[in-house]
């Protein structure tokens, strides 16, 4: 266990300094807050899929909804009974239409559970790899687990 917090601290290390090499990358302002919330999930040594709940909440406009399907690929072991993540949104334009955010998205990832746990995650996609999701999110979850390695994101508009 104290090799996989190892692991998992390293991890969290990588993104956090990967946050200045991101910030560098064009010029971006950040358009709101993308909120997920996501029920059970099961992690296997080579990977897991998460489905979860979206809302994108910006200043002055109405709420935009999404579905998004978490693939992660690496070492992800454990249960969890729920997740909840937020990423600041960043985007070449001050402001996103309805959808704005639907595409696929891949960076980064690790965390570690046991009872509550955190995460983070590095990933840049959507429309023409213009949008980047807070280089590092926070994650929230309740379980026992471990996970590192690369995590794709597809968000698609929902109700």
């Amino acid at each position: 266990m104290r090799r996989s917090l190892i692991l998992a601290a390293s991890v969290l290390a990588a993104l956090a300094s990967s946050i200045g090499a991101n910030a560098q990358q064009g010029q971006r302002v950040q358009v709101g807050v993308l909120e997920c919330r996501g029920g059970a999930s099961v992690g296997f040594v080579v990977g897991s899929v998460t489905h979860l709940g979206c809302v994108l909440r910006a200043e002055g406009m109405p709420e935009d909804r999404y579905v998004a399907t978490i693939r992660k690929v690496g070492l992800d072991l454990g249960i969890t009974q729920e997740s909840a993540l937020a990423w600041g949104v960043f985007a070449p334009v001050a402001r996103l239409g309805p959808g704005g955010l639907s595409g696929d998205y891949v960076g980064a990832q690790g965390s570690a559970t046991l009872g509550v746990g955190v995460g983070g995650n590095v990933l840049v996609g959507g429309s023409a790899n213009s949008i980047a999701l807070q280089p590092l999110s926070l994650q929230g979850q309740v379980g026992v687990s471990i996970a590192a390695g690369l995590e794709s994101l597809e968000l698609r508009p929902g109700r």
